[in-house]
């Protein structure tokens, strides 16, 4: 049976063959230290657990309106002006089922074939295959480690054609951790007003920050760039709600409208009873990231420290969200090996410490790390990493 061409496009995720190799080897009973997970490994707070509770008690288990129900449309309209100086109506967000299909929806709605959307590289794994399932055509601009991993306003003045039709700001960024000051930011967008092209701002990490960098929104900058931008954030990350699958987009209104009437002929609404759980976490007086950005930091520092003691590893440290992503090149051609792929590969094997290759983030001579696993198991899999560094060197 033939599938269609839109699927064959897509470029398998890089992480699957380690994802896989590393369950094996747990099931086996190896001691297997993974570094690849994408979520902080808090629970989701009990007050927006009982909320769910709640709600399923009073019947709130019905389909709601497919932008999400009003009362959490409000509550993110509250937080978007309380946090970022961010006026907004109900007509100009969206609720979604988590802020990947947020994402996924909007290049859907805003992309004809042909069309090219700006991503600066590193980038997260999904943007580019779902940019290229819409019919459009991602163009990678790279962020250079010498630059933070941030582009320029030249690279973005160079790369735009008359097919440009967005580029992607991910601040802080997956996987590099990194963010744009308010500076870089008025740059970027003087280049994006000048030719008229949307910026698209994913802020899912805009919480998780361990530095006194402060978070801005490219959006909050002036009315003009508000106009053009469409902000993508949601409760995953800040609220340790991962699974609830609980996003939104804030955007002009004509955007939203076509994403609210694509979502109601596939995902239809978001799950009624997590849309009742985010609402009580944004209007809870409780901030869960004050612990979690407490504990991260602190593995941030541990793990930061030992990784670049490692022969051949460099590192720049990050600002936010909870990966680290060291260059990783020289290391692995001291151990024999001329791609980064099959270093991680022979790590996994001989010392069982899963790490993502950075290929998948259009970074191939790296690897993410996550610390969002326990302090203890971070030092443990920075001497494993070391030791496989330097007793494997040919």
């Amino acid at each position: 049976m033939e599938i269609a061409n839109r699927v064959k496009t897509l470029t398998p995720s890089t992480t699957l063959a380690i994802t896989a190799k590393a369950k094996e080897l747990k099931d086996s009973g190896h001691d297997v230290i993974g570094l690849g997970a994408g979520e902080p490994d808090f629970n989701t707070p009990d007050y927006i657990i009982q909320a769910a509770t709640t709600a399923m008690n009073k019947g709130l288990t019905k389909y709601t309106p497919t932008g999400g129900v009003n009362e959490l449309k409000k509550a993110i309209m509250e937080k978007l002006a309380k946090d970022n100086n961010l006026s907004y109506n109900m007509n100009e967000i969206i609720v979604t089922s988590g802020a990947k299909h947020a994402l996924y929806t909007l290049f859907q709605v805003i992309l004809n074939d042909g069309d090219e959307v700006i991503v600066p590289t590193p980038y997260w794994v999904s943007y580019p295959e779902q940019i290229k399932l819409a019919g459009g055509s991602p163009v990678f601009i790279d962020g250079l480690e010498t630059n933070d991993f941030k582009i320029t306003p030249h690279q973005l003045e160079e790369s735009i054609s008359e097919k440009t039709k967005a580029v992607i700001i991910n601040s802080p960024s997956n996987p590099t951790g990194m963010m744009y000051t308010k500076e870089e930011l008025f740059e970027i967008a003087e280049v994006c007003l000048k030719h008229n092209i949307l910026i698209i701002s994913d802020e899912i990490y805009e919480k998780l920050i361990y530095t006194d960098d402060k978070h801005v929104s490219i959006a909050q900058l002036s009315k003009e760039l508000k106009e053009i931008t469409i902000v993508i954030n949601g409760v995953s990350k800040s609220h340790a709600m991962t699974g609830w699958r609980i996003g939104y987009a804030a955007g002009p209104q004509p955007i939203i409208k076509a994403m609210t009437n694509l979502a109601s002929h596939s995902t239809s609404n978001p799950t009624s009873i997590a849309q009742y759980a985010a609402l009580a976490a944004y209007q809870a007086e409780e901030d869960p990231t004050i612990e979690m950005r407490k504990v991260f930091a602190e593995r941030l520092n541990a793990l930061y420290d030992l990784i670049v003691q490692i022969p051949g590893v460099t590192c720049k440290k990050p600002q936010g969200a909870f990966y680290l992503f060291p260059n990783v090149k020289e290391a692995a051609t001291r151990n024999g090996f001329e791609h980064v792929e099959d270093w991680v590969a022979a790590l996994l094997d001989t010392e069982k410490v899963a790490v993502v290759p950075g290929s998948g983030f259009g970074a191939p001579d790296y690897i993410r790390l996550s610390y969002a696993i326990s302090k203890e198991q971070l030092i443990e899999a920075a001497n494993r990493i070391r030791n496989f560094v330097e007793n494997n060197s040919k």
